[in-house]
């Protein structure tokens, strides 16, 4: 059974943003100040670069290809079937880690001291049940989070910039040609929200014209809103950024209004919920174009009746996102994501080169930046991030390999 085209341009665009303006934006300018110094607004500059590559090659590929699953469907088409397993692969596995660090967040500034584990779990079980229930309703409730996370960023910015000039921030450490690449590999954490939409190509209308669209503008959207939050940090905290785990709440207390703090933990939870909600939806979409096409288990494919949606894969994913939460912490969740998404983006950029004729909308040029970003930027994790992601990796491909093999002892064929 097809998934239903139920979501607009402006639902499209609200749950790019929603994957984007989530807790990246109110916790990543410690570690990115710490990482970057005085060139973070350089770093901020080549993860959006990065990000736009990637973005129009996403959008080349969706409106080509308007299913669900994203890269993973696009490189099955364009290059071959591994390079589809992989991209999917790495998608939803980055995915979930980045589910587990979203839910930890929200946590972390909506629940009692103590209480984290627990109020993680409720969440990712919330979220999973309104996900459980339509892509309509999932689309509504991603607008709002939007508008609170939008309302409280404008706070922060309009409190930042009213106390700038009384503010003596913390003098920048000198930028390194390392430690800018590093806080970029940071950032573009943050900003890869912005594709979300491309794993719903099979419930988006008008998929060729809408989806493109709003992937552009979702970008275009959270990039003005990060530069103005940069630019804030930097003129009221500066390198006194690095050392608050909540540096956006640090903004409202350096300018003298203490009180507004509670807007900001309520804005920042909330925006959590928002990129919580839309990565669910997102990898539910993949697994369920894995599972049509057997490269994860097919009683993952099963699509509700009634309401349309890949509940079995969205049930799965929220008892593995549950279980990593339990287990995991909030650094090594961030960078597990980031192995997996950077991967899976270079494989976008790789299929994206390959399309010819009237399906290219944007230079090959963008493409080749796009690949170079993703291995540079990938090549900054930090180095236990990234051997766990390579042994899952492999052991993905190894699970591939098994599958092909019995598949092939049982019918005499070589599928791929």
């Amino acid at each position: 059974m097809n998934l239903a085209r139920r979501l607009s341009l402006t639902d499209a665009v609200a749950i790019g943003l929603g994957s984007m303006i989530g807790a990246g934006v109110f916790s990543v300018w410690g570690p990115a100040t710490a990482a970057a110094g005085s060139g973070l607004f350089i770093a901020l500059a080549i993860a959006a670069v990065v990000a736009f590559c990637n973005a129009t090659s996403s959008a080349q590929l969706a409106a080509v290809h308007p299913v669900a699953g994203g890269t993973y469907a696009y490189a099955r088409a364009e290059i071959g079937p591994w390079w589809g397993f992989i991209a999917g692969w790495c998608f939803v596995i980055g995915k979930l880690a980045s589910c587990a660090a979203m839910a930890m967040t929200f946590a972390a500034y909506a629940a009692p001291a103590g209480w984290e584990p627990l109020v993680a779990v409720i969440a990712v079980a919330a979220l999973a049940t309104v996900n459980c229930f339509g892509i309509t309703r999932t689309a509504l409730l991603t607008r709002i989070l939007v508008i609170v996370s939008l309302l409280g960023l404008a706070v922060v910015v309009a409190v930042g910039f009213s106390s700038a000039s009384s503010a003596e921030p913390a003098p920048l450490p000198d930028l390194t040609a390392y430690g800018v690449l590093q806080g970029a590999g940071l950032l573009f954490f943050a900003f890869a929200g912005y594709a979300r939409v491309a794993t719903m190509g099979e419930e988006v209308r008008d998929p060729a014209r809408s989806i493109p669209r709003a992937i552009v503008l979702a970008l275009t959207g959270a990039l003005v809103v990060y530069a103005l939050v940069a630019v804030v940090v930097m003129l009221t905290l500066g390198a006194d950024a690095a050392t608050h785990p909540a540096p956006l709440a640090a903004v409202v207390e350096a300018a003298g209004l203490p009180a507004l703090e509670p807007v900001v933990r309520i804005a920042a939870a909330t925006a959590s919920l928002g990129a919580l909600l839309a990565l669910l939806t997102g990898i539910g979409r993949t697994t369920l174009a894995m599972a049509r096409e057997s490269d994860l288990p097919r009683f993952l494919s099963a699509v509700h009746p009634r309401w349309q949606v890949p509940y079995r894969a969205e049930i799965i994913i929220a008892l593995i996102v549950i279980a990593v939460v339990l287990v995991a912490d909030l650094r090594g969740a961030i960078g597990f994501s980031s192995f997996g998404v950077l991967l899976y983006y270079l494989i976008a950029n790789a299929a994206a080169f390959r399309q010819t004729g009237s399906a290219r909308r944007y230079p090959r040029a963008l493409q080749v930046l796009g690949v170079l970003g993703c291995l540079v930027l990938v090549n900054t994790l930090p180095v236990l991030a990234s051997l766990i992601g390579t042994g899952v990796v492999i052991a993905g491909v190894v699970y591939r390999m098994l599958r092909l093999r019995l598949s092939r002892a049982r019918t005499g064929t070589t599928a791929a």
